[in-house]
C-alpha cells in the first residue's frame, strides 16, 4: 500500500511540474518573441556584434527558468526585458555617435583595392586567402584581378565591385528599351484576402471577387494570387 501510495504522489508531482514547465516555456516563448521583435528584423548573419551577444543572452537567460523550476519566472522576464531596453538604448545612442557606432559595431574595410589584396587588411580582420577565395566565389568572382573593390563588412558579408570591363553590360548600354516593372503583391493567399495588399493596389473586393468569377474561380480555392498595380495577375490553385 505505501509503494503504490508515493508511486501515485511520484506521478503527481511528475505531472505538477510537467505542466509548470508546458506553461513556463508557452510564457517565455511569447515574452522571447516580443523581446526579439522589439529589437527589430533582423537574421542571425545580418546581425551587428552587440545584437548577436543581446540574443545570445537572451537565449542563456530564458533557459534558466525553464531548467530550474524553483526560479521565480518573473525574474527571467524582467532579465529578459532589461536586455532589450538595453539594447535599444545603445542602437540609439549608436545613432547618434559615430565614435560608439564604431566601438560597437566596427567598421567596413576595403581588403581587395584594383586587383590587389591588402595583405594587412587582411590580417587584420584574421581573414584566411583561402576564406577570402571561398567569399569571392560566393559572389561568383573567380579572378581576383577582375575586381575593383572588396569591401568586408561588418557583419562579414564580403561587397564585391567589378573592374568597370568586366561588368555585365545593362539595357541602357545596349540601347535595349526596358519594359516598365512593377511589384506583385500577394492578394490571395491559402484561400484568404488579403485587404491589406489590395488596398495598396486599390482594387476592391468585389472587383477580385468579379475577375475570379470570370475564371470560373473562387478565393477559398485560390493557393496564391498575386497582383501588380496594373492589374496584372497570376493564380496558383489549391490542390
Amino acid at each position: 500500500m505505501y509503494v503504490i501510495l508515493r508511486l501515485i504522489s511520484g506521478t503527481l508531482i511528475l505531472g505538477d511540474l510537467m505542466i509548470t514547465t508546458i506553461a513556463r516555456t508557452f510564457i517565455l516563448y511569447i515574452f522571447v518573441t516580443l523581446g526579439i521583435r522589439l529589437m527589430g528584423k533582423r537574421q542571425i548573419g545580418d546581425m551587428q556584434p552587440n545584437e548577436l551577444v543581446i540574443t545570445l543572452l537572451i537565449s542563456e537567460i530564458a533557459a534558466i527558468p525553464l531548467q530550474d523550476t524553483s526560479q521565480p519566472l518573473i525574474y527571467g522576464v524582467v532579465s529578459l526585458f532589461v536586455l532589450v531596453i538595453l539594447e535599444i538604448f545603445m542602437s540609439v545612442i549608436a545613432l547618434k555617435s559615430r565614435f560608439i557606432r564604431r566601438i560597437m559595431n566596427g567598421r567596413s574595410m576595403v581588403i581587395i583595392k584594383n586587383g590587389e589584396i591588402d595583405q594587412k587588411a587582411v590580417r587584420d580582420v584574421r581573414m584566411t586567402v583561402t576564406e577570402l577565395c571561398e567569399q569571392l566565389r560566393a559572389q561568383n568572382v573567380f579572378d581576383i584581378s577582375t575586381v575593383a573593390y572588396a569591401v568586408l563588412e561588418v557583419n562579414g558579408d564580403l561587397s564585391v565591385l567589378l573592374k568597370a570591363s568586366e561588368q555585365p553590360p545593362t539595357k541602357k548600354e545596349l540601347s535595349i528599351k526596358a519594359e516598365k516593372q512593377d511589384l506583385f503583391l500577394p492578394v490571395i493567399t491559402d484561400g484568404k484576402i488579403e485587404k491589406e495588399a489590395l488596398k495598396q493596389l486599390k482594387v476592391s473586393t468585389d472587383e477580385l471577387k468579379a475577375l475570379l468569377k470570370a475564371h470560373k474561380l473562387t478565393y477559398d480555392k485560390v493557393f496564391l494570387m498575386t497582383m501588380d498595380r496594373a492589374h496584372r495577375f497570376n493564380i496558383v490553385k489549391m490542390r
